[in-house]
């Protein structure tokens, strides 16, 4: 058995993981690359394997960096079978058309400015229609159903608690005479997700492909997540600001909905009645077409949710995703009035890391306010919009327009649908029969080997990081067979020189203010001022030269 790593290596996005066994090759996810520019490349780049020779795929759940690049293969021609969980295949149906339709707008406006400036029209990565096509090839099942591809290979679907219908793979091959398995986390989610069990526990395993996006953090359980929300939304109110939220629209928006509904539950004093009430007075708007579809296949999935929620759902007959005050957004129209209208309210709106989607104008017109709060709720990747703020810039483009970042910068960690460090350990110790060999996918280089050395410490288990292209042949113990080599790498230096410089420009931005706020006082010392006017020159020369060379 051997595994090739084309995605999610030492990066959160672009899972994709190519298994050549008993004689069959399939993949096990598809997903998009978003962040930076020299990774977006990755998505127009050719698959580094034959479309013709895969004989099925796997997917572990409907998030687009996981699925986002299936409509691809499809237009490159496959039409084998895709497997994966019943409500997966339903989220399918609304996510990755509106991804094609992403792909098509963003391609008419690079097209607008290529034929300004004189060069040919491109393609997109894959239409609405190739989506929607795309769809016919999948078939889902339940949690725990046996699915035998043929005597040699079979697998099931466990419960990853990430999201609605979102998947743990057990992978039994038999070569040889000797059978050996494999898991495939997925994105393993926390205890305590709303609306969500608990992720399920894997008793044995030869080989673990781990994600590891939260490998070298804590989450911060001293804070009352729905507390510390209900805190944020009243001090914002009371400025008479607006609460904006980027959200995924498919799982953190419909548990943000569910835990602002449960809050009326926890009357705990005085204080926290009035903080309640003022929420409750203040419209809850969902803007995202797709986080609304969403919502309405959450409510057609009822016996995937935990006990609770399905109790509440079929007992009690009460729609946890709805309350007084919730208002939906469906049109361009009604998106757009809510940046022309002063009043508070919580606007929750994708994508989750701010890359595209309507939540881009509602930043543009919050950004600037310090009365307003930018709220996040989710994992922002490396290179993101939404990393930047959390970063804490100074100031964005949004649409070709600076903006000064003014508003509040909240992050509440508890509703990361991740497992942080402590719960992928949690997950790692539940092993009976722990792996041969642990690989961290999907997760960022320096949490990663945290993780690695946590892992390494604790169970004696040797753990690896692999690098893009990497094959890996799965036998007594894990050796890497061969290296792919990732196509157009040229390409990939210079845009990494790009970012780099667009960094750098950042950069100066944020020392001019500071410069020009803090430094340039006449209470401060003149060597202080003298030291930093040598260091700008010695910057100037350095620039200079790389100019002049």
């Amino acid at each position: 058995m051997n595994i090739t790593f084309l995605g999610a290596t030492k990066t959160v996005t672009g899972s994709n993981f190519l298994v050549e066994a008993a004689g069959k090759k399939f993949l096990v996810d598809l997903g998009m690359y978003q962040g930076q520019a020299k990774e977006i490349m990755l998505n127009t780049d050719s698959f580094l394997f034959e479309v013709d020779e895969i004989d099925f795929m796997i997917l572990t759940h409907a998030h687009i960096d996981h699925s986002g690049r299936i409509p691809k293969l499809y237009k490159e021609g496959y039409r084998k079978n895709i497997y994966a969980t019943k409500p997966t295949v339903d989220l399918c149906t609304i996510m990755l058309p509106d991804s094609g339709h992403i792909q098509e707008m963003e391609v008419e406006w690079i097209n607008r400015k290529r034929k300004r400036e004189g060069k040919h029209a491109v393609d997109a990565l894959y239409t609405q229609e190739d989506a929607e096509k795309c769809l016919e090839l999948f078939v889902g099942y339940e949690y725990n159903q046996m699915i035998y591809i043929d005597d040699n290979i079979c697998f099931r679907f466990r419960d990853a608690g990430h999201m609605l219908g979102s998947s743990i793979i057990e992978i039994w091959i038999k070569e040889e005479g000797t059978i050996r398995k494999v898991v495939f986390t997925g994105d393993l989610g926390n205890n305590d997700t709303p609306l969500l069990r608990e992720p399920e526990m894997i008793e044995d395993a030869d080989f673990l492909v781990i994600e590891s996006t939260y490998g070298g953090r804590l989450h911060n359980k001293e804070i009352d997540k729905a507390e510390r929300f209900l805190e944020i939304v009243y001090e914002t109110i009371e400025k008479h600001g607006k609460v904006i939220i980027p959200s995924f629209a498919v799982g953190r928006t419909q548990e943000i909905l569910f835990e602002i509904n449960k809050i009326r539950e926890r009357q705990d004093s005085d204080e926290f009645v009035l903080k309640y009430r003022k929420l409750m007075n203040v419209p809850v708007y969902v803007d995202s077409p797709l986080a609304i579809s969403a919502t309405e296949i959450f409510m057609k999935n009822i016996y995937w949710f935990d006990e609770e929620t399905e109790k509440l759902m079929l007992e009690n007959k009460v729609n946890p995703l709805e309350f007084p005050g919730l208002k939906l957004a469906r049109s361009l129209e009604e998106s757009k009035a809510l940046n022309e209208s002063n009043e508070s309210s919580i606007i929750i709106s994708a994508s989750g890391m701010c890359e595209v989607g309507r939540i881009k104008h509602h930043l543009k017109h919050n950004l600037w306010n310090p009365n307003s709060t930018i709220l996040f709720v989710g994992y922002q990747a490396e290179g993101t919009l939404g990393r930047k703020i959390v970063d804490g810039v100074k100031r964005v483009k949004i649409f070709g327009e600076e903006v000064a970042i003014n508003a509040r910068i909240e992050y509440i960690e508890g509703y990361s649908g991740h497992a942080d460090q402590e719960g992928l350990l949690r997950f790692i110790n539940s092993f009976s029969k722990k792996p041969k060999n642990i690989f961290l996918v999907h997760g960022e280089k320096e949490g990663q080997v945290t993780l690695k050395n946590k892992i390494e410490e604790k169970y004696n288990i040797d753990v690896i990081i692999p690098d893009y292209g990497e094959e890996y042949r799965l036998a007594e113990v894990a050796k890497v067979e061969n290296t792919l080599e990732m196509p157009n790498k040229h390409k990939y230096i210079r845009l990494e020189i790009i970012e780099r410089m667009e960094t750098l420009k950042e950069e100066i931005q944020d020392m001019e203010i500071i410069v020009k706020e803090e430094k340039l006082d006449k209470d401060v010392d003149d060597q202080e001022i003298v030291k930093i006017k040598e260091k700008l020159v010695e910057i100037e020369r350095q620039i200079v030269s790389i100019v002049e060379n």
